[in-house]
């Protein structure tokens, strides 16, 4: 699964809203519509996050869930809170969230792989995509 990723502008905004808004070993990403193929999500999928036009980082997904009834029913995605960074990869706009195909989706990135570069400078190049 894909989803653009509002009102953080990188990861690591990401990981200080994590920090501050979600507690405990579970995240819950909210949204209108279930997912049909909720089943393949779980059995090893993951959330991938879009930051300005480029994928970033995923989450794995641990669980979807449908909550409410008829028109006040919701979608809740709970994921794994810790955030593995992948390869930075080019993703237009799109409105909600998409599948992302396995043959699509970015390689993780090990932290081995900065070696002792200063993390902001790691950080800009992981995201215009040098690195």
């Amino acid at each position: 699964m894909i989803k653009l990723c509002v009102g953080a502008a990188t990861v690591e905004d990401l990981i200080e809203w994590q920090r501050v808004h979600e507690r405990g070993d579970r995240w819950v990403m909210r949204t209108r519509q279930t997912p049909k193929r909720a089943a393949e999500l779980v059995a090893g999928g993951s959330l991938y996050r879009v930051f300005k036009g480029m994928i970033l980082c995923r989450q794995p997904i641990l669980a979807v869930d449908t909550v409410g009834e008829g028109v006040n029913a919701r979608c809740e995605v709970t994921v794994d809170p810790n955030i593995v960074r992948v390869a930075p990869t080019p993703r237009g706009a799109f409105q909600g969230w998409r599948y992302l195909q396995p043959a699509d989706a970015p390689e993780d990135l090990s932290l081995e792989a900065f070696g002792d570069a200063p993390p902001e400078l790691a950080r800009m190049l992981r995201e215009i995509g040098a690195w």
